[in-house]
């Protein structure tokens, strides 16, 4: 199943849950990741269901959201996946998965789990001056990135934003020429040298396996 990169699926596309099936509650970042993860391996015991991308901008909103679906489904599934890191909640959807006993991906972002936590962690000191991209937010750089920081309307505050990064870090879950040639436009237009590293799914893949 392929999905448009302006949308996510809904709970109303969730199949009739059944004994022994796991919920993946997810970032709509990486519903594209998942389904083609899920599609490769065969792991059709695995549902998913996203929140909104966009909640990246507003971060209080994920734990409340991430409470509420697994109240929704608790009784339905063996096992409920909460597919985030902590993703600028501050500690407090690892506070909130743990009080309500379901695990959550490892990891301060998805920019580091898809690279592998411990080689992020690695390099995070060499690279406090780097801007990462993952394939979903180069195809969706304008809506995530350009508009939301005000750059369509006052460019001149590139500077202001980017001046104290050195690069732009394209992480790549896929071999894509064309996304490679767009994101190193995305660096051109933020003023950045590129850099793409393929990482493919990183520690997702790890901990979906498990599952």
């Amino acid at each position: 199943m392929t999905l448009p990169d302006d949308r996510t699926l809904t709970e109303a596309g969730l199949p009739p849950a059944a004994k022994g099936r796991v919920l993946l509650i997810a970032c709509g970042a990486l519903a594209r990741e998942i389904l083609d993860l899920k599609a490769a391996n065969g792991w059709d015991h695995l549902d998913l269901t996203c929140l909104p991308a966009k909640y990246h901008l507003w971060p209080d909103r994920i734990t409340v959201a991430v409470e509420e679906t697994v109240a929704r489904h608790r009784d339905a599934y063996d096992g409920i996946f909460v597919a985030y890191a902590d993703c600028g909640t501050g500690g407090q959807l690892f506070e909130k998965c743990k009080e309500l006993g379901v695990e959550m991906i490892e990891g301060p972002h998805c920019y580091s789990f898809l690279e592998g936590n411990s080689a992020f962690a690695e390099r995070a000191e060499e690279e406090m001056g780097a801007f990462y991209l993952t394939d979903f937010l180069v195809r969706q750089f304008d809506a995530f990135v350009w508009k939301p920081m005000g750059l369509d309307r006052h460019p001149e505050l590139r500077d202001m934003y980017f001046g104290n990064y050195d690069r732009l870090v394209y992480q790549a879950q896929t071999d894509d020429p064309a996304l490679d040639e767009k994101a190193r436009d995305c660096a051109g237009r933020l003023g950045l040298r590129y850099e793409r590293r393929f990482t493919g799914y990183g520690d997702l893949k790890t901990v979906l396996a498990a599952l």
